[in-house]
């Protein structure tokens, strides 16, 4: 058994004084602990917080201005290429994360690859190949289907892979050439199959959606979350929050375009797609905070100046755009979990996964008290 001792405890139910011991790979106790011959890590003066969870990544994408350029790469370089990325979200305090869509089975294999201890990563979820329509946002790496019935088949397939959950493209997006960012892709039926057959095998749905119809018509399909929401208008986000449906804001990605812009060698197209959507942006986040809407945290890392080591960056932008820090803790956290399925991380309790990261400052009152975590434990072991 390993103790953690002399921090502060901090995670969605406050922050307290509390020792932490760790055996197995689990939290075995919080508060006053006997260590009892086992290894004791002085974290006094610092801060014990749960690993975050990263709800949306790209493993097969590294950050470059051009994300069109993976595509024609060999399935060997987005394996080696998916390995580092899973280190770098690993170390920089991410112990969950969630791929949204990768080609062929890579993101899949990927999770055995964590799970047997192949390479070093976060615990990984992952969704197989997206499903957009033909020509739709993401085609490149995507499963291609048209009508309710070829959606429907879509979808039982990346189930039949062991999808941990089933995503889709309900409208354009803005790294696809031609595709036209907030128009609506995926109709209301097409949408309504792919929940049932999700809904049949007890896994969450995720549905791409910038526009408004888009995120209107993913509601009422009773798609899980909304990845993005950039149009999001008042009437949307109410209706998110009546029938409790997540909301994934990917403020990094939206950033990473539009701080770089062409001059870093971003696609002229993306960007102009970006400048038009920032404004929009921002309203959506006001409504979804007026209603109340549930939000998750996810990067949508891999895209243009995203990069998998600066996970943690995103919780800073959820402050700037109208979360507290408290808030955004809970989103990269408990409400993380909770979107994902999974019950037994996200928070530092008895119980839980020993995934935990040590920071020098609050996160409940600072967000920016996730960089540089000065330690990691992932499973009980520690990385950092």
């Amino acid at each position: 058994m390993n103790v953690l001792r002399g921090g502060r405890v901090v995670d969605a139910d406050g922050t307290r004084e509390a020792d932490v011991a760790v055996e197995g790979g689990e939290i075995v106790a919080v508060g006053d602990v006997d260590a009892d011959g086992g290894e004791v890590i002085d974290v006094s003066g610092r801060f014990v917080a749960p690993g975050l969870i990263d709800t949306h990544v790209h493993l097969m994408m590294d950050g470059r201005p051009d994300t069109g350029t993976v595509h024609g790469e060999s399935e060997a370089t987005a394996a080696y290429r998916a390995a580092a990325n899973l280190r770098k979200a690993l170390r920089a305090g991410v112990t969950t994360l969630r791929d949204l869509g990768a080609r062929d089975s890579l993101a899949l294999d990927a999770r055995r690859a964590v799970a047997e201890g192949v390479i070093e990563g976060p615990r990984v979820l992952a969704v197989g190949q997206n499903i957009t329509m033909t020509g739709g946002h993401g085609h490149p790496w995507g499963r291609e289907a048209d009508g309710p019935d070829e959606v429907l088949k879509a979808a039982r397939e990346q189930l039949k892979r062991g999808a941990d959950a089933v995503k889709c493209m309900a409208t354009g997006g803005v790294l696809t050439e031609g595709a036209l960012t907030g128009a609506p892709e995926l109709t209301p039926d097409e949408l309504d199959a792919l929940v049932e057959a999700a809904n049949a095998k007890g896994v969450p749905t995720a549905a791409h959606a910038h526009g408004v119809v888009g995120i209107k018509n993913a509601v009422r399909a009773g798609i899980t979350s909304v990845e993005h929401g950039t149009y999001m208008d008042r009437e949307a986000a109410e209706l998110m929050a009546a029938r409790g449906t997540y909301w994934v804001p990917t403020a990094s990605a939206l950033r990473g375009i539009a701080d770089h812009g062409t001059e870093a060698g971003i696609p002229a197209e993306a960007v102009e797609k970006t400048e038009a959507a920032i404004e929009h942006y921002e309203r959506a986040f006001e409504h979804a905070l007026d209603a109340g809407v549930r939000i998750a945290m996810g990067t949508d890392a891999g895209t243009p100046f995203n990069f998998f080591d600066e996970i943690p960056r995103e919780l800073e932008l959820l402050v700037e755009y109208g979360l507290t820090p408290k808030a955004a803790l809970e989103a990269a956290t408990v409400n993380a979990a909770s979107l994902l399925g999974l019950t037994d991380v996200g928070r530092v309790a008895e119980g839980y996964r020993a995934d935990l990261v040590v920071l020098e400052a609050d996160p409940s009152e600072d967000a920016a008290a996730w960089r540089d975590p000065a330690h990691v434990f992932s499973d009980g072991k520690r990385v950092v």
